[in-house]
């Protein structure tokens, strides 16, 4: 077997790890943008799994999927939460999310919905992101806007829960 061989049978050793990459907008009240998926229950931020076979990062991953997604084209802010977040029945997946920034009433009426993924988007105040995103995602969403409003970050975080 030569180097070349071992390496590559190393590599394909290794476990899989999905990555995925999401934006948090808010409004100029500080509600926060959330999009309904046709395809699974529940909210979600505006993002997706990021595309690595294509050389993408996360930050570009993010994006990229805001266009698809809602129909904006913003550059992503400064990177506010890694989570780590392990799978029952996938891999794990590392979340990151970046600051969107703050939407104008002009984004706002800009945004079109990809329909084949999505039913439709609303604006959610603070108190009321646990009843719209559940376990790992509703905590990281609270973090990620914690360290938009105090200015720290990245938070390093494991199934939506502090470390380090």
């Amino acid at each position: 077997m030569t180097t070349t061989d071992s390496y590559a049978a190393y590599i394909a050793s290794l476990p899989r790890i999905l990555a995925g990459a999401a934006a948090l907008f808010r409004d100029t009240e500080g509600r926060v943008l959330l999009v309904e998926p046709n395809y699974r229950e529940g909210w979600a931020l505006p993002g997706g799994t990021v595309e690595s076979d294509d050389g993408e990062t996360p930050r570009q991953g993010a994006r990229r999927e805001t266009l698809e997604e809602i129909g904006l084209d913003r550059p992503m802010g400064r990177l506010l939460t890694v989570d780590w977040v392990h799978g029952t029945d996938r891999p794990p997946v590392v979340a990151y999310v970046y600051d969107g920034g703050v939407l104008t009433d002009a984004d706002l009426a800009a945004i079109t919905l990809q329909e084949e993924e999505l039913l439709s988007w609303r604006l959610v105040p603070r108190e009321q992101i646990p009843g719209h995103l559940a376990g790992a995602l509703g905590r990281r969403v609270l973090i990620a806007l914690d360290a938009v409003t105090d200015g720290s970050g990245p938070v390093e975080l494991e199934n939506g829960h502090r470390v380090g």
